[in-house]
């Protein structure tokens, strides 16, 4: 077994990873940014160390500090989490290559194959597991979707061959959008994933999302350990899991669980993964492989009691599964409630700071909460929203809703806004009690105005910032017992004076670990002329600048595309004029009242 594995990513996922090793006697190395050096994560942590400044394309997804961390540490394994680097061959890759280094997960030739959807589809085809009709070679123009449309009609989704969970995802609903949802997918694929290749899938509209937890050995042992139901949606993310699924009747779930243990079998497949497929009537079309950990491993847990991330690493380290096909078991029913630092009342916008007053999460039989923050934490708003994770587990789906209600009632959040209220709402609606939801049911079906009484009955609301204390970071590196360290000290309110001491100040360093390159710019935008400036309303991301300075813009113009929470949205003008200034670029990370363009 390993005796010290790097989690290279953050948060709740981090610090369950490490519990994990902690349970199995392996030291842990937390990777953090800038933004994260107050973390949780870190403080659960054995070691921690610095890759970067806030930006994620700078810390948590610059491949080559998290290895060279891993080498400064002693590391023998890197554990990816979830999101970041989870699921990207190329990193797998250079971790397989680095002497002394194991990867925990699939290789990187797996992660090819079915990371990569078109490739999915022709092992799963090969292996006689359904699939959508769609294409299995990438698409390269709008004539091949509009020939798609015409032979299996419309609407059409296409999808970005690295995309998952809706990023990179695009629904065709007539002939008229081809060309721009097309354009929409291939950008999302390049922005995110470094890959604009995309393929056609015939858009099921109403189904039922399943997925399958699967793992596998070096030694050619597959289990499957049971499928969750995610069908509860918005716009394609998921909020509440579950399990088993209270839709399938027996032979259906059979076929499902089997068909995913069958398509991890033909590809060769090592370490856990997830097979999701779309349930329409009564067919069953496969969809995606998920190449790593997910979210929502918890509710799997919880019916099986197998520990998937002990046997992540377990696998890793070259040990064979101990428990046959036959053994597995799923008792009871188990559901997961996504703690989302968000406002269900405000189009589920997401929290832009605040500190956490109060933070109570519940307890008792049958329930479990993954997290990483704490009370008094500030809430970090540079990545997802995720605070937390609740895991309620009964006897049946009857017995399990009725804990989540007593659970989510004892969830005690005060100064960040969040998602509890809307979750307590779904447990009294009628569609989600009798299982009849669909993926499209929130987006398309659920009378949103009832989340305001929600939030108004339940809800918490954001702190107060804290009112004009100045705080400072000073950093030094000093010499203890002939080891540096390099060490941050924070000052807030007036500046106290520093005694003279003997330490060499080294203004490039940072906290204890690897120091990542600064962005070093904390200047604020300056905009020249008397023109009105259009900011961004939330943090996020820069998809695409659509106009130049000397453009001349009617209102309702697309200015720039800002991808936040996953989703994109297209920021418009307001009124007419010309374009004076244009302040971002593609790519670029901006929070929320940052000046994106001037118009006069």
């Amino acid at each position: 077994m390993f005796e010290t594995v790097l989690v290279a990513n953050r948060g709740e996922i981090a610090v369950r990873v490490m519990r994990a090793c902690e349970d199995l006697g392996i030291e842990t190395v937390a990777v953090y940014s800038e933004a994260d050096k107050h973390a949780g994560h870190v403080r659960y942590a054995d070691e921690a160390y610095r890759v970067g400044p806030a930006r994620a394309a700078e810390s948590y997804l610059d491949q080559e500090a998290i290895v060279d961390a891993a080498l400064e540490a002693g590391a023998d394994a890197i554990h990816p989490g979830y999101g970041f680097l989870a699921e990207n061959a190329e990193f797998a890759e250079r971790v397989e290559a680095t002497d002394g280094v194991t990867w925990v997960g699939p290789s990187s030739d797996a992660m090819e194959q079915l990371g990569e959807k078109t490739g999915a589809r022709r092992v799963m085809d090969g292996a006689d597991v359904p699939i959508v009709p769609g294409t299995t070679d990438p698409v390269a123009d709008a004539e091949t979707v509009r020939e798609f449309g015409d032979k299996h009609g419309y609407p059409i989704a296409v999808k970005a061959e690295g995309g998952g969970g809706g990023r990179g995802m695009k629904v065709v609903t007539e002939e008229s959008e081809v060309d721009e949802q097309l354009e929409a997918a291939k950008r999302e694929g390049e922005a995110y994933f470094g890959n604009d290749s995309v393929y056609l899938e015939r858009y099921l509209a109403d189904p039922k999302h399943i997925e399958v937890q699967v793992i596998a050995d070096e030694h050619g042992n597959v289990r499957h350990l049971g499928e969750r139901d995610c069908s509860l949606q918005r716009r394609h993310q998921k909020v509440i899991e579950e399990g088993p699924s209270p839709s399938l009747d027996p032979e259906m779930q059979a076929e499902i669980r089997e068909a995913a243990r069958r398509g991890v079998e033909a590809a060769d497949y090592v370490n856990a993964g997830t097979v999701e497929f779309l349930v329409s009537g009564d067919e069953f079309y496969f969809l995606e492989v998920n190449t790593r950990i997910q979210v929502e491993h918890t509710v799997t847990e919880a019916l099986t009691g197998v520990d998937i991330v002990k046997w992540q690493l377990r696998v890793a380290a070259g040990e064979e599964l101990d428990f046959a096909q036959d053994d597995v078991e799923l008792e009871g029913h188990a559901m997961e409630f996504r703690i989302n630092a968000e406002n269900a009342a405000d189009d589920f916008a997401p929290a832009t700071g605040g500190r956490l007053e109060v933070y109570d999460p519940p307890g008792g039989i049958g329930v479990r909460v993954d997290d990483a923050l704490r009370q008094g934490d500030d809430l970090v708003t540079d990545y997802d929203s995720m605070v937390a994770k609740l895991v309620v587990h009964g006897s049946d789906r009857e017995e399990c809703i009725a804990r989540s209600q007593r659970a989510l009632a004892e969830y005690d959040v005060e100064g960040i806004v969040t998602i509890v209220p809307f979750h307590r709402l779904m447990l009294e609606d009628e569609t989600f009690v009798a299982g009849e939801h669909t993926t499209t049911y929130l987006d398309e079906a659920f009378d949103e105005t009832r989340l305001y009484d929600a939030q108004e009955r339940w809800g918490s609301t954001a702190s107060e910032s804290e009112d004009g204390e100045e705080t400072r970071e000073r950093e030094f590196t000093v010499e203890v017992n002939g080891k540096r360290f390099e060490v941050n000290l924070e000052e807030h309110g007036d500046a106290p004076a520093i005694p003279d001491l003997d330490v060499d100040t080294d203004t490039s360093a940072s906290a204890p670990g690897p120091a990542g390159p600064d962005d070093g710019d904390d200047s604020e935008t300056v905009v020249e002329g008397g023109g009105e400036t259009v900011e961004a309303e939330m943090q996020g991301t820069i998809l695409s600048v659509d106009v130049e300075e000397g453009d001349v813009v009617e209102p309702g113009d697309v200015l720039v595309v800002l991808e936040a929470m996953k989703m994109e949205n297209d920021v418009v003008a307001s009124h007419g004029g010309t374009v004076s200034q244009v302040a971002v670029e593609e790519g670029d990370s901006v929070d929320m009242g940052d000046v994106l363009v001037v118009v006069e």
